[in-house]
């Protein structure tokens, strides 16, 4: 995560936006009086919009849960994919 003073992020802002696109993160833009703001880029926030819902049912939420731990403990199973055709 970057910080930038509301001030820099003014006179930087072309590479504000870089730095949050190139990397993949966030920048904090800090005011005096409060209320700081978030700018990320659009990739970022999409993931973060699709990890919120995914997230938002628990029986998906718990699916994915278990899926995870079995990744960890090496309990996958490699297979092909498929392409569909019609026929």
């Amino acid at each position: 995560m970057h910080v930038f003073t509301y001030t820099d992020a003014r006179n930087n802002l072309k590479s504000v936006l870089d730095t949050v696109i190139e990397d993949a993160d966030v920048a904090v833009i800090t005011r005096k009086e409060g209320q700081h703001a978030v700018v990320m880029g659009q990739d970022h926030y999409n993931s973060v919009m699709e990890t919120l819902h995914l997230m938002s049912s628990p029986s998906n939420a718990a699916h994915l849960a278990k899926s995870i731990a079995e990744l960890r403990a090496s309990k996958t199973i490699e297979r092909e994919i498929l392409d569909e055709q019609d026929d």
